[in-house]
């Protein structure tokens, strides 16, 4: 049996061969397959439990083509991801799945290329909002007027709106690429979104002192697990994101060079500059046999799961409750900005992928050239001040 790496389309299928299987390079597990003397047939193979299945679409021909094949793959992915074993529904055809279905099927298979906390937001947008309100709808039916009325159904959580449109507008875009809608008859293309208020939020030098003094007693007094006092110092003193600090592997850490080298990040491969005291922070920190993460959890061989808990307990002694632990990259970024850091500066040293983004810390970028701008003019004026008239 030839195997051939390809998209299932009427082209490869009508050029097929006896003896050969075409396994579609869109989705895994679907392709078609002409065994000598028989006709073209498609099939969808997984994994359930601990057997590979071949499930039996049906013949190519009336009524199977690669496109309603493919439809019919999709919606067995669907019956997988209800833990069902799928079944071939040979009769009709024509019945078309709902947003309920798609959400399913698009989760199965394009979830499994998203970043894990990717997955659970767009598993929760999905759940809680897209489909109470459009379940029911058939996927092909849905229209501009649908997607605004979900939109301003979520008005009092503007980001949340924003993001739900974002989820569906994916799903749309997805379904296009896989033949379940026609193409560019997205609905939710160019919607327009509520406007966000980006909160940001900036440790003064006070503030800083406060949380110093209580990680330095927590830390003594052996009051939070170590590994979550390094975290929170580390976060403190990189800049870098809690998931970052969080998955931190020692075979990503180059003390010698003061760099982390994360392989995968939110923004692709990144290298993580480190300050002496976070090499400090490293250095002080055990190794436990087993467990290849810097910031270990209670399971064995797992890094820390959860550091929300214990960091409301820290920020509230120090009197920060209004301080959540992304607020310590903004915090970061300001300090570089004080130390008459560039805009680009601080986006390398963030990790920024768009200058877009680092553009959000310009007004703290223009204060040093301020208090400069304030201290030569007071020079100057110092200079061209009128001596006094010492002749009376």
């Amino acid at each position: 049996m030839t195997i051939i790496h390809t998209r299932v389309t009427k082209h490869s299928v009508d050029h097929m061969r006896p003896g050969e299987t075409i396994r579609d390079t869109d989705l895994v597990g679907f392709g078609a397959r002409r065994q000598k003397g028989a006709a073209v047939t498609y099939f969808l193979q997984r994994r359930i439990g601990a057997r590979i299945r071949w499930v039996t679409i049906g013949r190519h021909g009336s009524p199977w083509t690669p496109e309603s094949a493919r439809k019919e793959a999709y919606r067995m992915l669907g019956q997988l991801a209800d833990g069902r074993l799928p079944t071939t529904r040979r009769d009709d055809l024509d019945t078309k799945p709902t947003i309920t279905d798609t959400a399913k099927t698009f989760m199965a298979s394009h979830g499994t290329h998203l970043k894990e906390g990717s997955r659970v937001k767009y598993q929760y947008v999905i759940d809680a909002y897209i489909v109470p309100m459009l379940g029911d709808k058939l996927l092909d039916s849905v229209t501009r007027a649908d997607v605004m009325r979900l939109h301003t159904g979520m008005a009092k959580k503007p980001p949340l709106a924003n993001y739900a449109i974002s989820v569906l507008s994916k799903l749309m875009t997805w379904s296009e690429e896989h033949g379940l809608r026609p193409l560019q008859s997205n609905p939710c293309w160019q919607m327009k979104r509520y406007r966000e208020n980006k909160r940001q939020r900036f440790l003064s030098n006070a503030e800083y002192q406060r949380l110093g003094q209580v990680l330095a007693k927590t830390e003594t007094l052996n009051e939070e697990n170590l590994f979550i006092v390094a975290a929170i110092r580390l976060l403190l003193l990189t800049g870098a994101r809690v998931g970052e600090i969080i998955t931190l592997k020692w075979t990503w850490v180059d003390l010698d060079r003061q760099l982390l080298v994360l392989p995968d990040s939110k923004t692709g491969q990144k290298i993580i500059r480190m300050n002496g005291a976070a090499v400090a922070v490293l250095k002080a920190l055990p190794r436990r046999d087993g467990n290849p993460h810097v910031i270990c959890g209670r399971r064995e061989g797992a890094s820390l799961v959860n550091l929300e808990k214990p960091w409301r307990r820290i920020r509230a002694e120090a009197g920060l409750q209004d301080v959540r632990l992304h607020d310590l990259r903004h915090s970061f970024a300001s300090v570089a900005a004080a130390q008459k850091g560039s805009l680009p500066m601080i986006g390398r040293l963030l990790g920024h992928s768009n200058t877009r983004t680092t553009a959000r810390y310009a007004h703290l970028a223009d204060d040093p050239v301020d208090g400069l701008n304030t201290s030569v003019g007071e020079a100057i004026a110092e200079a061209i001040r009128a001596p006094s008239n010492s002749h009376g």
